[in-house]
């Protein structure tokens, strides 16, 4: 099988998608937050590109979630922190959510043939069901404003490395992934440490979100599996049979 890693959403184009299984990463801190949400029991979680698409498509007892440059959108019920992902008052609601560089990765996805939302939380649950699909995968890393970011490079490494594991030989990477596989396999016992260390790690002990950072680094703490289905995500166990 042929696996392509690209580096951030600005590289992405949306034919290199099609037909394809693809896992869409932003691990600080969109698809940190999807995971944790359906893990805490939210019904499902849908990624928009834009504030005012968001608020359109809000319905009576919907949650808005999101942020633009790390702060939480004025009116909106939950902003970008995961912890926020685990409160009580998520349970059964449907979350609109918009992000600065997460869910216009998801968007720009969209010809994919399945669509996985993936962290370090859940990279192996992601994995394995994107191997029991049998296709080819692209792994989309969004980025932060167009370019690179290590955290999602990191995590992309990890899926690969879960790859490796599960299918052995038999399977083919682009360059980038392949040094996204050493650079994860290099860190692996120094994730926390590595992202503290990275501009967006920075960015965000700065503002306050350091507890953010080190949930995030957790690899392989959930085995909840966020499918794109109707433009939701939703668990996978409720669409992938």
């Amino acid at each position: 099988m042929q696996v392509e890693v690209i580096a951030s959403v600005n590289e992405a184009r949306s034919d290199d998608m099609a037909g394809k299984t693809v896992l869409v990463i932003d691990v600080l801190r969109a698809t940190s937050n999807m995971v944790t949400g359906l893990a805490h029991g939210c019904l499902g979680i849908v990624p928009m590109e834009t504030v005012q698409q968001t608020k359109q498509l809000q319905e009576p007892g919907d949650l808005l979630g999101g942020e633009r440059n790390c702060r939480k959108l004025p009116g909106f019920d939950l902003g970008n922190s995961p912890f926020e992902y685990m409160e009580p008052r998520i349970k059964g609601k449907r979350i609109l959510m918009t992000t600065t560089n997460g869910t216009r990765a998801i968007q720009k996805s969209s010809r994919a043939h399945t669509l996985i939302a993936c962290s370090l939380l859940n990279v192996r649950a992601c994995v394995e069901a994107a191997v029991s699909l049998g296709r080819d995968m692209v792994i989309l890393c969004s980025g932060t404003q167009d370019v690179f970011s290590m955290e999602d490079g990191l995590c992309a490494g990890a899926a690969l490395d879960e790859w490796s594991r599960i299918s052995g030989r038999d399977w083919e990477c682009n360059d980038f992934g392949l040094a996204m596989l050493a650079c994860f396999r290099h860190n692996r016992d120094r994730l926390h440490e590595t992202m503290l260390g990275s501009s967006n790690g920075k960015r965000l002990a700065r503002l306050g979100f350091g507890e953010d950072i080190a949930y995030c680094a957790g690899l392989n703490q959930l085995d909840v599996v966020p499918v794109l289905h109707d433009g939701t995500l939703v668990h996978s166990a409720t669409v992938l049979k």
